[in-house]
């Protein structure tokens, strides 16, 4: 996948977020009809007192009841946002670039792979913020999880398809599958357990170089401004998967809130394949091949947001949304150098 889609990939993974936080902000206090109550609850006569006790059912949410005109809202919202948000990103990134018929494109070799994770990412992410979206309008847990593992998968694929019919990128079947597996990843957990015990995240670091020569193409091709960094940069991208240990043991000691976190990255990219560039010409540009391209593995310890108890909607939102960004810690680092600790890693 080329760089640039990359970024088409997270600014509409951040589009998605920035529909969630509004959504998911509005007050949903339902008043619930008393025949909703008595369909839900079983009063039960013991010697001299009544007992009220709720019938087991998963897809009772005393916070967010069913509310039909909420499904609407939401439905017609996410059409309305995503398109709009398609419609700018065809004419930020497309309009400008000639046409082709529909064709496939693989970059499989490129950027060591983190951009495949990054893709898994944005989908894993889009689907955990539509689920909270979806979550208020209290419709039935198995299709609010199947709709959102859907949706991250389809964002991601509407920009693929876009992709293949632009004659600058292609469909990447490797974009595809690793969109699919980030969806996957998100709905299979709900599924089995209602909750995300494994939980994507995300973590960067700017790169400052001590040779002018590197912080030049850096600049080039990642962009000089700190934003620009954050989406483009893959040798500061750092994706993890944060374990939340109380979820497997859960007559333990263990806080629920410590996970154990596995990370990945890469270093030495300053190009897709190699750290080469040539202009249109075909003058070289750019030729290091004394700086190598490698991988880097971690272990760190990491803080799960939403075990964090709190009565208010606003911080509860805002800890979900967090949450898909990894605690700054220390780190063990494993590269082809050695082992390294880190003492604080972004």
């Amino acid at each position: 996948m080329s760089l640039t889609s990359t970024v088409k990939s997270l600014l509409s993974f951040f589009g998605v977020i920035a529909f969630c936080i509004p959504a998911c902000a509005q007050d949903t206090t339902i008043a619930i009809p008393a025949s909703k109550v008595m369909a839900d609850t079983t009063i039960i006569n013991y010697p001299n007192k009544l007992a009220s006790v709720k019938n087991i059912n998963p897809n009772y949410n005393p916070i967010y009841p069913y509310n039909k005109k909420r499904i609407k809202t939401v439905a017609i919202t996410n059409v309305v946002v995503y398109s709009a948000a398609m419609v700018g990103l065809y004419a930020a990134w497309y309009k400008d670039y000639p046409q082709s018929k529909f064709h496939t494109f693989n970059d499989n070799a490129e950027w060591l792979q983190i951009d495949k994770i990054g893709h898994a990412y944005s989908a894993y992410a889009e689907s955990k913020a539509s689920m909270e979206v979806w979550r208020t309008t209290g419709i039935d847990r198995k299709k609010r999880i199947l709709i959102s593992g859907f949706s991250g998968a389809a964002y991601q694929t509407v920009i693929e398809t876009l992709d293949g019919f632009s004659s600058e990128w292609g469909w990447s079947w490797g974009d595809f599958a690793a969109n699919i597996f980030g969806s996957s990843l998100f709905v299979s957990q709900e599924l089995a357990w209602d909750e995300q015990r494994i939980q994507f995240k995300f973590s960067f670091h700017r790169k400052q170089y001590g040779d002018p020569v590197l912080n030049k193409r850096s600049n080039e091709i990642f962009g000089k401004s700190n934003p620009e960094r954050f989406l483009k940069d893959y040798n500061g991208q750092t994706y993890w998967l944060s374990t939340t240990l109380k979820s497997f043991f859960p007559q333990s000691r263990i806080p629920a809130w410590l996970q154990i976190s596995v990370g990945t990255g890469a270093e030495g990219m300053f190009g897709a394949r190699d750290n080469f560039a040539a202009d249109k010409n075909g003058s070289v540009t750019f030729y290091r091949p004394d700086v190598k391209r490698y991988r880097q593995w971690y272990l760190a310890p990491d803080i799960d947001l939403t075990k964090i108890k709190t009565k208010k909607k606003g911080i509860k939102i805002a800890l979900n949304i967090l949450n898909i960004f990894k605690f700054p810690a220390p780190s063990l680092e494993y590269s082809k150098n050695g082992f390294k600790v880190n003492f604080i890693h972004f």
